[in-house]
């Protein structure tokens, strides 16, 4: 039994972080901590990182919190928690930082049309340069309107 929850537990939390993303995408950095965050919408950058690198700090400290809880104490949700956040901070960074920006000059050449839905989503997000008016602040679920083909 404690199997299969720690199994939902982590499948529960992977796709809950992609709601988080999303909220905190369009409330926290596209509100009151737009100045970290503005960086990441502008084509030119001094450096490599960015200050928006810096929102992946919360859910690093989060994560090893519940891996510390479920270490030391009897809280064992906590390591299917953790690593559904680990796993979601995979995934964002690999679509993210990855594919859809290139921080790394890999994945140049994929070309499905989950790929392409994704990619255009983010085109779309990044064409606001302001914290106003934005619109696709989700990374893996996005509007099935960037799905379809261009004509």
């Amino acid at each position: 039994m404690n199997v299969l929850l720690g199994i939902l537990l982590f499948l529960a939390t992977f796709w809950g972080m992609e709601f988080m993303a999303w909220f905190t995408h369009k409330y926290v950095m596209h509100g009151f901590l737009w100045n970290l965050h503005r960086d990441h919408h502008k084509k030119d950058h001094d450096s490599w990182f960015e200050r928006n690198d810096a929102f992946f700090l919360f859910y690093a400290v989060v994560c090893m919190t519940l891996f510390g809880f479920a270490r030391y104490t009897d809280f064992w949700y906590g390591w299917p928690l953790g690593l559904g956040i680990l796993a979601y901070g995979i995934a964002y960074f690999m679509v993210h930082d990855i594919f859809i920006h290139q921080r790394f000059k890999i994945l140049k050449k994929t070309n499905n049309w989950y790929a392409k839905g994704v990619r255009r989503a983010h085109k779309m997000h990044h064409k606001h340069v302001h914290k106003e008016d934005g619109e696709c602040f989700g990374m893996l679920i996005v509007p099935f309107k960037y799905f379809k083909k261009n004509k």
